[in-house]
């Protein structure tokens, strides 16, 4: 279910905006707040919501990936895992980019 959420979130900005710098943010923001999200639930224990939000929300993209490990297949989840590194590689050119830019 989550593989789903995240394809329709990346579609929908593709959809939207039809760039490529927009679509490399987008992935890079889902994958960031993912990852602060995990970590704020598993250091502040909520009842009710912890365990939910254990259950269902992923730590973040690769885990995404990996969760699909069976159905896609090493080899695929090895190419998506790539993917994503190359498409992080690219958010962090951009973003050096602006931060030098910007002085």
């Amino acid at each position: 279910m989550d593989g789903i959420i995240l394809i329709i979130l990346i579609l929908i900005v593709c959809f939207y905006f039809r760039d490529f710098y927009k679509i490399v943010n987008a992935v890079a923001i889902i994958d960031i707040f993912l990852r602060i999200f995990y970590f704020i639930v598993h250091n502040v224990e909520i009842r009710g919501i912890s365990e939910y939000v254990e259950k269902y929300l992923p730590e973040s993209v690769p885990a995404i990936i990996l969760n699909y490990k069976k159905v896609l297949g090493s080899l695929m989840c090895n190419l998506l895992i790539w993917v994503y590194v190359i498409i992080m590689g690219i958010f962090l050119f951009y973003t050096v980019k602006r931060f030098i830019k910007s002085k």
